[in-house]
């Protein structure tokens, strides 16, 4: 039997991939865990977004019967922004699937499939090596600049919506004495929520990303060990340790893990990154259809894979996978980021 004739089985259909996308585990990711993205699935390449600079005030006095004052909109923008295409392909050869020959039809099925779970879904798989990239998206729009795998930047947020990005803020933690940690916990709480313009809401939180050397040099100080030692419970020792997190002074901090390398995604060593959780709406992730005829006007699935043939030789197979999102910081002016040293 042709391979091709194994792959025309309805198990390698495009729904069907579809379906065994969706079943599948993408690898552990921090930020995609966490849930602050808002999914937004779109029918379009582009998604328009409206920015505008209105503030509360005070309303003047005025006499009975006088006229009224007017409210002021302010100034709206509306902009469009196009979503990203992620892309990336595994060829599967003839001479790679040979071990199916010989087995019965059903077996053959089943084998192929197990092959092209393991080359999508796998450690090394497709569908991670996606989820990776859109977890370094995810960890940009948290810093309010969006970039891609070479560091260029896809959108920078602050410029996108005219705002200036918050002066970082020095923690010279070596140095600092009794209470001077809460101070600066009350000041990041203050200016993320000054800067939210009323979108904060009451389940809405500080959340701290800290890189390796802030995180250690925080957990030792005596004033955060001292929280926990007073309540007389063992919290600090088991929320304290490599990659975990805790609660302080109203913020919930973290030790982020990205990639092993430390670098290629991963927050700098000395650095810490505030951002809210349970604030809907403040980050989104826009997803836009695929490119086929069949995805259009649909609205945009996180993963479209595909399979496509050799029908010239039957000498391969090419396994495809697509994705279209755009994460979009809809507040950046309550991103907020520190330094560890003076």
């Amino acid at each position: 039997m042709s391979i091709l004739d194994i792959f025309n089985n309805d198990a390698f259909s495009t729904v069907s991939m579809l379906d065994t996308v969706d079943s599948m585990d993408y690898q552990p990711d921090g930020l995609g865990n966490m849930g602050i993205f808002t999914p937004r699935p779109v029918r379009t390449e582009t998604v328009a977004i409206e920015s505008r600079n209105g503030v509360l005030g005070l309303i003047q006095t005025s006499q009975r019967g006088a006229p009224l004052e007017q409210a002021n909109l302010g100034k709206r923008k509306l902009r469009d922004f196009r979503t990203s295409r992620i892309a990336k392909g595994d060829r599967i050869t003839a001479s790679e699937i040979a071990f199916v020959r010989g087995h019965g039809e059903e077996q053959q099925v089943v084998m192929l499939q197990q092959e092209i779970a393991r080359r999508l879904s796998g450690p090394e798989g497709l569908m991670s090596q996606m989820e990776l990239t859109m977890e370094n998206m995810r960890l940009g729009a948290i810093q309010g600049i969006v970039t891609d795998a070479d560091d260029s930047v896809i959108y920078n947020w602050f410029t996108e919506f005219g705002v200036s990005a918050a002066t970082e803020i020095a923690f010279n933690l070596a140095a600092m004495t009794a209470g001077d940690l809460r101070i600066e916990c009350n000041k990041v709480s203050r200016a993320m929520k000054r800067a939210s313009k009323g979108a904060w809401g009451a389940s809405a939180r500080v959340h701290a990303m800290c890189g390796d050397n802030f995180w250690d040099e925080l957990t030792s100080m005596d004033e955060v060990r001292a929280i926990y030692l007073n309540r007389g419970d063992s919290q600090y020792v088991q929320g304290g340790g490599a990659f975990e997190s805790f609660v302080y002074g109203g913020i919930v901090w973290e030790n982020y893990q990205g990639t092993d390398d430390n670098s290629t995604v991963a927050i700098g060593s000395d650095l810490v990154k505030f951002f809210p959780t349970n604030a809907p709406g403040a980050f989104l992730e826009v997803l836009s259809p695929g490119e086929q005829f069949s995805h259009q006007g649909q609205l945009g699935q996180r993963a479209y894979p595909m399979i496509v043939r050799d029908l010239a030789r039957d000498t391969y197979v090419d396994l495809e996978t697509y994705s279209y999102p755009l994460l979009v910081c809809t507040r950046p002016a309550m991103l907020q980021s520190g330094r560890r040293g003076a």
